[in-house]
Order: structure tokens, then sequence, then C-alpha cells
């Protein structure tokens, strides 16, 4: 898995692509508490490279959005695409997450 980040006016874009799983989701929780901890809290992840998604890499995204609605934080989805978005229509996560078709589209609607 490879993570890219580029900030935005009003959010960080986060960009993963390849598989998060068991092995790779510890990594993607890692970088979002530091960009957490220095006090960013508008986030939009970017799936659209993403190949693969584990039960571990949903409980990475609910483990960031949980702690970034204690500091009153955000966090959208973008490019939720193929086997990526069967796996969060069958587990429900596409219902507890925002998921936009694109990161503009995202980031329009970060508040």
């Amino acid at each position: 898995m490879t993570i890219q980040t580029t900030k935005e006016s009003n959010a960080t874009v986060v960009t993963i692509s390849g598989r998060m799983d068991a092995m790779t989701a510890p990594e993607y929780e890692k970088t979002l508490n530091e960009f957490i901890a220095s006090g960013e809290t508008s986030f939009v992840v970017d799936f659209q490279g993403l190949d693969y998604i584990s039960s571990a890499g949903l409980r990475a995204l609910l483990a960031t959005a949980k702690l970034l609605k204690t500091k009153g934080g955000q966090i959208l989805l973008s490019n939720v695409l193929g086997t990526v978005r069967e796996v969060f229509d069958i587990s429900g996560f596409g219902t507890i997450f925002k998921i936009k078709d694109s990161v503009a589209d995202a980031l329009a609607d970060i508040g």
C-alpha cells in the first residue's frame, strides 16, 4: 500500500493505493493519527487506486473516524470503486461514511 497526502484549502487529501489489510492498515492509522495530532481535522480519503480492503482496513477507517469525531473533525471517502465498493456495501460501511464520486465532490462537501 502507498499513501500520498496533499493539503487542500479545506482538507487533507489522503490517496491510498494497493491493498489495505492487516499488514498495511496500521500504516494508514499512524499516518492519519499524526495529522490529527498536529491539528488537522478534515480529511478526504481517495480510494481511486485501492484494489482491496480487509476487515482490518475497515477497522482502521472506523478508528480514525471515531478519533476525528472526538475532535469535531470529519472524514469523507471518494472513488470507492469495484470490489472495495462491494465490501463497503456488504459490510454496511457505505452508510457509516460519506462517500463521494470524486475528490472534488468530497472537498466541495466539507463544511
